[in-house]
């Protein structure tokens, strides 16, 4: 597996993290008692190789750590048409293969349709809502489109991604390349639903979910400020979705757009919508009702129960970077300018998990994601203007930024923002607008010395 060394290394790293932490990282206090590094409390490995994003929790138990690599075996297998013994239930329309396939070493892929190693992905709809809030899905194409087919059934659509680019200018000369998108559509097996609306979703990293799971409902609450009470521009909300499982309206936390509520409907979802394998959470294929699908049931389960299980638990164990260059004096002073011009009024630096006694290492722990896990208006540079529930066609969810410093090490080439448009962390800055403007506004001010040292801490995470 690839993962091998990296599992091996966990003793060290659960080692390490008990050595290097200066105090419970549960209590409050003094951000001085607490080791900068890590930026998931014990949940945090030490590692800086490709395979940092791959590996577990320190200290699972024996039965726990099997689990996580049932989950992962699974995560990496390419899955076929049925059938098949056990990877079956493939299709017959889908975007990829396998897990693995868009979450390159559990990190992003690359923002491209049709290929194996291809991560972008449309989501479509039509104006109005469903029976339940949610996007209203887009008559013979569902909530997604699937570029790829078995053979003999013919792709929903045909997507080609070209790109046009805008030489920005700082004040100081300096310079970066702006990169938009354009997405073209192509031999629908239908005529596409007059009005529809696309919105591109670049496969994002996986780790660290369970401490993001665990953090309470009232603590995302208390970040919001939808009447912008301190006057700082950023307002920031809640959304609630459907949970087709317990089928109750629960506060959204995962997904771009924060549109699904736990990490059981995520996995089972994606398996879903991506690949078109059923579950018992999602028991109907994605293509059902479909007119050249027609033949597709609405029976049985292409999963096993324990195999997506697997899968969430993988998922929910993987372990967060520890951050590097913490005493490093640029670093610090990006920090400090982090902070300053308030990319910390969306991206919050430090939150308390909440108790979990089946997994130590997530509960009560002092977390650095810098993330509200609310949805802000990005402005009108970053709209899909596709609505998610109670996201508008503006606003996003705030994107973690633990391990984006490492981007390069595990995926090549990094990619930024929720299609992966910016190359590089300047130019993801330069997109942001809406409540994300007078920050913006404030590092495009700042001397090129200042901008160096932001992004320098920003690679530090």
């Amino acid at each position: 597996m690839r993962k091998f060394s990296v599992i091996i290394g966990c003793v060290l790293a659960a080692t390490c993290c008990i050595m290097c932490r200066k105090a419970d990282p549960a209590t409050p206090g003094n951000d001085d008692a607490f080791d900068p590094r890590l930026s998931g409390g014990a949940a945090t490995f030490f590692d800086i190789s490709s395979g940092t994003f791959s590996a577990p929790i320190p200290g699972l138990s024996a039965h726990d750590q099997y689990v996580h690599t049932l989950g992962d075996e699974v995560f990496e297998q390419p899955f076929v048409a049925a059938p098949a013994p056990k990877f079956g239930g493939l299709g017959p329309a889908f975007n990829n293969t396998a897990c693995a396939n868009c979450h390159h070493n559990d990190g992003f892929g690359l923002p491209s349709f049709g290929a194996l190693g291809s991560s972008l992905l449309l989501r479509i709809s039509i104006p109005g809502t469903d029976e339940h809030g949610g996007p209203n899905a887009a008559p013979g194409f569902g909530g997604q489109l699937q570029n790829v087919a078995l053979l003999g059934v013919q792709p929903e659509v045909h997507v080609d991604l070209s790109y046009t680019d805008q030489l920005f200018t700082f004040p100081d000369g300096a310079t970066a390349t702006m990169h938009t998108p354009l997405y073209t559509l192509s031999a629908p097996y239908i005529p596409l639903p007059s009005g529809y609306m696309l919105s591109p979703r670049l496969g994002p990293p996986v780790f660290g979910l369970g401490l993001l799971e665990n953090i309470p409902e009232s603590t995302i609450l208390s970040f919001a400020d939808p009447l912008d009470k301190n006057g700082d521009g950023i307002k920031g909300h809640a959304n609630y979705v459907f949970n087709p499982y317990t089928q109750k309206k629960e506060l959204g936390r995962f997904g771009l757009k924060a549109n699904t509520s736990t990490l059981q409907v995520q996995v089972a979802t994606a398996f879903q919508q991506d690949m078109g394998l059923t579950s018992y959470v999602q028991p109907r294929k994605s293509v059902y009702g479909q007119l050249q699908m027609q033949s597709v049931t609405d029976t049985g389960k292409d999963l096993a129960d324990s195999m997506l299980n697997a899968v969430i638990f993988y998922v929910r164990s993987l372990s967060v970077p520890a951050r590097r260059n913490v005493s490093d004096p640029v670093v610090k002073r990006g920090e400090f300018l982090f902070k300053q011009v308030n990319c910390s009024g969306c991206h919050t630096p430090t939150m308390y998990t909440g108790v979990d006694v089946s997994l130590p290492a997530l509960s009560y722990q002092r977390i650095h994601p810098y993330t509200d896990l609310l949805v802000h208006d990005l402005g009108p540079g970053l709209a899909d203007n596709r609505p998610d529930y109670l996201a508008s066609g503006t606003e996003w969810r705030t994107a973690p930024l633990w391990g984006m410093g490492l981007f390069v090490k595990t995926n090549g080439t990094p990619y930024y923002l929720h299609d992966g448009r910016a190359r590089t962390i300047p130019e993801a800055i330069l997109w942001h607008g809406g409540e994300a403007q007078s920050a913006r506004d404030k590092f495009v001010a700042l001397p090129a010395a200042d901008r160096d040292a932001l992004v320098a801490f920003l690679r530090s995470l």
